[in-house]
Parts: C-alpha cells; structure tokens; sequence
C-alpha cells in the first residue's frame, strides 16, 4: 500500500482505467481478455494467486472458552505461510506456551492483557481493538480476555514469521509447546532439585488434570495453576526466580493502526501500512501490516508490489479480487490469472510482480486487512492516477508499446484527480459476472472436452470391441481350423493307433501261434525223445546188461584166472620154498656132518640147537602158508563184494532212468 495522504481527488473516468488497467497489465489486450484466464485452481499452470475459505480452516483447540484454528497458504511461488486465529470468550485464559518462531499478530476485536517473558524479562501488556504486537522465539506468552459489560469476544489474527533461518516457522515441531507439557516431561527429582520446592507442588504440577489450550479465567488472589507452571518453565529458562513473572518492570506499549491516520483516504474509502519504520516492534522482522476500507462501488486501482507478498484476510463485507500474472505471452502455460470471490473471514494471498486489484460491490463495502512479507521497505506501483509508474515513461515509447499513436498516450496519461482507492460502481458485479461466465465457459469446455474424451473412448472403445471381435473372429476360426486339425489328428493317431493295435493283435496271434507251435514241436520233440530215451534207455539197459553179464563173467573170469595164477605162483613158489628148504636142509646137513666130523664134544648140544632151528623154521613156512591161504580167501570174498557192489549200482542207474522217463 502506498504511504501517501490525500483526501482533495475528483471523479476518476472509470473507462480510461479500464483501458490503463488492460493495456499495463499484460502486453496486449486480448492477451488478459484470453480463455486461457480461468477461475480458482486446478489447472496445469501455477495460479497467480491462492485462496483459502473460512470453512477450509483446520480447528486446533475448540472448548466453550474459545477456539483456535490455522490455516498453511501459498502464493503460488512461495510459502506455505502459516497464520492462527484464537478467539477467546471474555473472561477466558490461553494457556502459557514457549513460542517456536516469531509472531506478528493483530487484534480484530475486544480487549486482553498479553503476558510474556523472555532471557531479559517477564512484562504484561493490555491489547484492544486495532493492536499489532510481536514477540521472539524462545518466549512464554499467554494471552487473558477482559470481562467486558458487551461481552465482546477477543480475536487475535497471528502470523509466524521467516525473518530468519533460526525464526522459520517449522511445520515438524509447530508454532509453540505447552508449557505445562514441557515442565511435565521433566522427572520429579528433576524439578525438585531445580525449584527447591516440596514433594507436594511437584505433585500438584505432575498429576493435575489435564486441559485444553484454552480455559476460564478465575480471579483469585492466590497463585494460579499455569502461572506456576510459567515460574517452573521461566526458572528453567532463565535461572532467576520465577516470581518476577507477575512483576511489570518496564512498560511496554503496542501500536494501534487507529491511532495513526490512514496513509489514503477519499470518499471511496482509505488504506494504511505499517513496517519497521512506523513501528518499532517490527524492527528486525520481515513482516508488515496493511488495512484496506472500501466503500460500496470502490476499487483499489491496479497495482503490484515489487518486493512483498501480501497474505490478506476479509474482515467485512465481500468483493471480488482480480489477480493477472506478470510473466510473457510465452509462459502463460507457466501462470494462470484468476478472479476470487471472498467473503469475511476468507484469506487471500498474492505474490509479488503480480498486478491485483480489489473491488467491492455495490451493495456492500469491502474491509481487509493483512501480512506483507519483505525484508526490504516495499513500494506499491499503480497503473493510474497521479501515482503511476507510466507517468515516468517517455511517451513515444508508451506509443510505440501499445502500438498507437501519441495522442491516445496523452489521452492516457492526461492528469486524473483519483488515484489509489477509485470509485468503480458494478466492477465487482462484472468481475463476478465474467468469473461465472468464465467458470460457465470453463464448465462447458470441461463438459465438452468430458464429451470429447468420451466420444473419443467410446470410439476407441468401439475400435478395441471391433478389433477385439476381429480377434475373436480369428481366434475362433485359428480354434476352429485348430481343432479340425487336432481332430484330424486325433483321428489319424486313432487309426494309427487302431493298427498298431490290429498289427499288434496279429504279431500276438502270430506269437501265439508261434508259440503253440513250438509247443507242439517241442512237445512231439519231447515225446520223440522220450521215446528215443526210453528205446535208447532200454537198448541201453540191454548192453549194460549184457555188458554188466560180460564184464561179470569177464571178471569172474579174470578172478578164476588171477586165482588159478595166484594158486600156481603159491604152490611154486612152496615148491621153491621146499626145494630151497631142502637145499639148505642138505647144506645144513652136510655142514652138520662135517660140524659133528670136526667137533667132538658138545655134539649133543649143538644136535639140539640144531632140532630147535629146523623147527621154527618148519613153523614159520607152516604160518606163511597159512597166511597165503587166507590172504587168496580174502581176495576172492573182495571181488565178489566188488561184483555185487556194481550190479547194485547197474541196477538203480536203470531204476533211475525208468523213474525220469
């Protein structure tokens, strides 16, 4: 917003903006009148600006004391931002938390104190109406409703900021803890050690009953239950005594926007900003605040800001915002321009080098107030009035631009009393108008291209059935011709198999045959045979008689024979045996006759010695006879044991041939 006062503004011609408005916004005309301009998002392109509805707000807390909810809201290029709304009924008490990322708030109705401290102090602040406060990370703040005969709610809009790396507000950990869950998540011997307290208050911390963020507030003169917590929490922080929390050193004031006078304002309503340098509270952070009032039928003129983002919230009334985007014709695929219809409560955002402009109906004002994030002091640029930036361009350039003639430039750029906030009567209705024409078109293109797709299914649809049936045509026919040839196989394996089978039957019977006839040969064969083994048997049994009767009279034979010789080798040989023994007899004799001649004496005696010895001799062939004797006996009574012996043995080979025959 632009810090510019002035009050002394003639009527402005609504056609001549509406020239400027469409000629600076984009490079030609029919580029911003485009189909390409649709409204809300969706589409493949980033939209030039975002809205979030009252209703899309996320509740964090919500009791019959009061409510808290969030919303996360992108421009489109940056971002998310985070902003909270707490409302508290009179008389109610939020809770102490340790803030994570700075905050900026401001206060949209009723009244409070804010309490909070930090590494240097504990201070207590009363907020009303049209307040705007911060505090750092790493404070504990907690926020008390007054008890007001209207019994007007307290509203606190709040937006944390990234100043900072260390400041970043980071979705992981969240905007604050409680407090009360910190100093319960320390052990008891933790916190006794640390307060110096009794066993009892550390219980009265640990086992209280658990509440909401947002409770009543109960006057009382003893020390209430969070403001202990708030001591334990601050010992900790600090190191000092945390009974200085209810002690207000150091006055310290808010700013109030309806303290100052507005930075512009006609009869078609007013604006303000403020940055770090109409207050000190914003000193070092990258937030600023801005408020806009229009009066029914009003327009904030066209314009951008070069290095802010704004985060607006609607605080009365509705109108309609037009947001284009800055880029060429030849990224328009990269940004869609948009018209967003908002009402109270809704918030919108829109980020920098995007020309918007506000509008409200002819039947209602439009009030909003916002956030601007930059870390350096902002300049709105407008298209028209006294304050435009064409106002310093060279006008044969401007000429050439738009492609006319120096004199619809001077047309242009001739002096014009309004400037900023311009009277616009039934701007909103047409914006509205041409968002739902716009949103009617988009709906109609959306059904058409719907019944194009589905034109195009259906013909797809229709060609895939087609191609599918031409399939299942060859398919059946490729089964048809499949099966005819699995059947004609079939069949030739059938007959195939039919006469292996035929063929197998007749080599079976041939076999058998075969067979039977071998069995036949074998057996006439077998029978020839026995009866050639039965012939040859007794033909056998006949020689072997006649041979056995051979051989026996053979061996009887050769018996009578050996015995004959035996006989006759045993008389001569007692033949030779007597002769021998007469011969020695004789010798013996003879010697005796000469033994008796030569000796004399002793004759007797040796006469018997004589005796003796011709006696045993006599006696010795006597047994040796007897001995030849019965040594023939004995091999006579051994042939015929022989001899029988072998007819037995003639005799049952014979049987046995009967018995295997």
């Amino acid at each position: 917003m632009l810090n510019n006062k002035s009050s002394n503004q003639q009527p402005f011609p609504f056609t001549f903006f509406i020239l400027l408005f469409i000629g600076l916004s984009l490079p030609a005309a029919k580029a911003i009148l485009s189909n390409e301009e649709q409204y809300g998002s969706g589409a493949s392109a980033a939209a030039a600006g975002s809205l979030v509805k009252r209703d899309q707000r996320r509740a964090l807390v919500v009791t019959e004391y009061g409510e808290i909810s969030s919303i996360d809201i992108s421009d489109g290029h940056r971002g998310p931002y985070h902003i909270q709304f707490i409302t508290l009924e009179p008389n109610s008490l939020f809770l102490p938390v340790l803030l994570h990322a700075d905050i900026v708030f401001y206060v949209h109705t009723g009244s409070g104190r804010l309490s909070w401290g930090d590494e240097d102090d504990i201070k207590r602040v009363a907020i009303k109406r049209g307040d705007l406060f911060r505090l750092r990370p790493g404070s504990i703040f907690f926020v008390q409703s007054d008890l007001q005969a209207e019994r007007q709610k307290l509203r606190i809009y709040a937006i944390f900021a990234t100043n900072t790396d260390d400041d970043l507000y980071d979705p992981a950990i969240g905007a604050y803890s409680s407090v009360r869950d910190l100093v319960r998540a320390f052990d008891p011997k933790v916190l006794r050690s640390a307060f110096k307290v009794s066993d009892e208050v550390i219980e009265s911390i640990i086992n209280g009953t658990d509440q909401s963020g947002i409770v009543h507030a109960v006057p009382t003169k003893k020390e209430t239950f969070w403001d202990l917590e708030a001591r334990f929490l601050k010992t900790f922080l600090t190191g000092k005594d945390g009974s200085a929390f209810n002690k207000n050193k150091k006055k310290t004031k808010t700013y109030n926007i309806f303290d100052e006078g507005p930075d512009f304002k006609n009869c078609n309503g007013w604006s303000l900003t403020v940055n770090k340098k109409n207050s000190q509270l914003l000193k070092g952070s990258n937030i600023g605040l801005f408020m806009v009032n229009l009066t029914k039928g009003s327009m904030m003129g066209p314009h951008w800001n070069p290095r802010a983002t704004e985060i607006a919230i609607v605080l009365h009334g509705q109108g309609m915002v037009r947001v284009v985007c800055s880029s060429t014709a030849a990224k328009k695929s990269e940004c869609k321009s948009m018209r967003l219809r908002v009402h109270e409560g809704d918030v919108f955002a829109v980020p920098r080098f995007h020309p918007m402009a506000q509008m409200s109906f002819n039947n209602d004002s439009l009030v909003f107030m916002g956030f601007s994030t930059t870390t350096r002091r902002n300049y709105p640029q407008f298209l028209a009035g006294k304050y435009s930036v064409l106002q310093s361009l060279d006008k044969q350039v401007l000429a050439a631009s738009f492609n006319v003639s120096n004199t619809t430039v001077d047309q242009l750029l001739a002096a014009q009393a309004d400037s900023v906030i311009i009277d616009c009567t039934s701007c909103a209705e047409e914006e509205e108008r041409v968002m739902l024409e716009e949103i009617e078109k988009e709906r109609e293109e959306e059904e058409a291209r719907k019944r194009a797709e589905e034109k195009e299914q259906r013909k797809r649809e229709e060609e895939e059935a087609a191609a599918r049936k031409r399939e299942e045509e060859e398919a059946a026919a490729r089964k048809r011709e499949e099966e005819e040839a699995a059947r004609k196989r079939e069949e030739e394996a059938a007959a195939a198999r039919q006469r292996e089978e035929e063929e197998a039957a007749a080599r079976q019977r041939e076999k058998e045959q075969e067979a039977e006839r071998q069995r036949e040969e074998e057996q006439a064969a077998k029978q020839r045979e026995e009866e050639e083994a039965k012939k040859r048997e007794g033909e056998g049994r006949q020689r072997e008689e006649e041979r056995r009767q051979e051989e026996e009279t053979e061996r009887e034979r050769q018996q009578q024979k050996e015995w004959e010789r035996r006989e006759q080798e045993a008389q001569t040989e007692q033949e030779e045996a007597r002769r021998q023994e007469e011969e020695r007899e004789g010798k013996e004799k003879k010697k005796e006759d000469k033994r008796k001649k030569q000796r004399g004496r002793g004759s007797n005696k040796r006469n018997g010695k004589e005796e003796s010895r011709k006696h045993r001799r006599s006696k010795k062939r006597l047994g040796d006879n007897r001995k030849k004797g019965k040594a023939k006996k004995d091999q006579k009574s051994q042939q015929e044991d022989s001899q029988r012996n072998e007819r037995e043995v003639a005799e049952g080979l014979m049987l046995k041939r009967e018995g295997d025959i």
